[in-house]
């Protein structure tokens, strides 16, 4: 019981130090918003019309307004996915810096070092949430759910950061140098967010990619985030993934936290060894 208040005190004050570096790089959050800010005008208003076409029920005469309701779940969970990069750099710039060296000197639980960097960038993907939120509403999506729902869809998604940041975490200390982090922090992400529901619907996919899609992680949390804020849009799709798609995206969550926290603390333990 003391050692996991240790572990928890201790990340404590490590998120405090690198929320504490946001603040001194504002660059970060303004990086971490702006890219999904391009992301929804570009797909709402220059692909919108043609892929929302597919969407638009019956009585929807705007295929634009359909697609971007469609539309904004896929890039909250994509925000978030993306954030994780911060972690990898910032883990392979401590490392760079010699910063993982006085954490290794200082009386401290080493995972507290990892859990202190995941920690604190929840907080970051939360503020990029509500700066998204308000984009979402400037360009039309509306929550048509219950309040409960609506917050629901938002933990779903803040899960998922938090399991990716675990991703980051490892790559990050496998990382030799903040640039070789810098391209390895965000390689991974772009296959895993367009093969997927992100940006169009999952059933449109072909063959192999179809497939992929259906059984990718991320396609069911923007699935359940979806169908929380009351964003259903288009032919429904058939399939366990589909029909489960909740718990099938926290299982996905707790089974990348389950593989990449051991793995994580393993490699922390091989780097401050050195």
């Amino acid at each position: 019981m003391n050692a996991a208040v240790k572990v928890l005190s201790d990340g404590g004050v490590v998120t405090w130090r690198n929320l504490m570096n946001v603040r001194r790089n504002p660059e970060w959050l303004m990086g971490a918003t702006l890219m999904p800010i391009m992301f929804v005008l570009m797909f709402a208003y220059v692909f919108g019309e043609s892929i929302g076409t597919a969407l638009a029920g019956p009585g929807e005469a705007d295929a634009g307004a359909a697609y971007r309701e469609f539309l904004i779940a896929g890039i909250f969970a994509q925000t978030v996915a993306f954030n994780s990069s911060y972690t990898v750099i910032g883990f392979a710039s401590d490392l760079q810096k010699g910063i993982i060296d006085r954490f290794r000197s200082l009386p401290m639980s080493r995972l507290s070092v990892i859990l202190g960097r995941t920690t604190a960038d929840q907080a970051l993907s939360l503020i990029v949430l509500v700066v998204m939120t308000a984009a979402g509403l400037l360009v039309g999506w509306r929550i048509h759910s219950s309040f409960a729902e609506a917050a629901l869809a938002y933990l779903v998604i803040l899960f998922f950061a938090f399991a990716m940041s675990w991703i980051g975490a490892y790559i990050g200390l496998i990382a030799r140098s903040v640039e070789v982090a810098n391209s390895a922090g965000l390689m991974w992400m772009f296959p895993l967010t367009f093969v997927s529901s992100a940006f169009v619907p999952q059933q449109t996919l072909p063959g192999v990619l179809g497939t992929i899609a259906d059984w990718n992680p991320f396609t069911a949390v923007v699935n359940t985030a979806r169908e929380l804020f009351g964003n259903t849009h288009g032919p429904p799709v058939t399939g366990w993934p589909a029909e489960n798609a909740a718990l099938y995206a926290v299982l996905s969550c707790l089974a990348i936290i389950v593989i990449f926290a051991p793995l994580s603390a393993a490699q922390y333990r091989k780097v401050a060894a050195r």
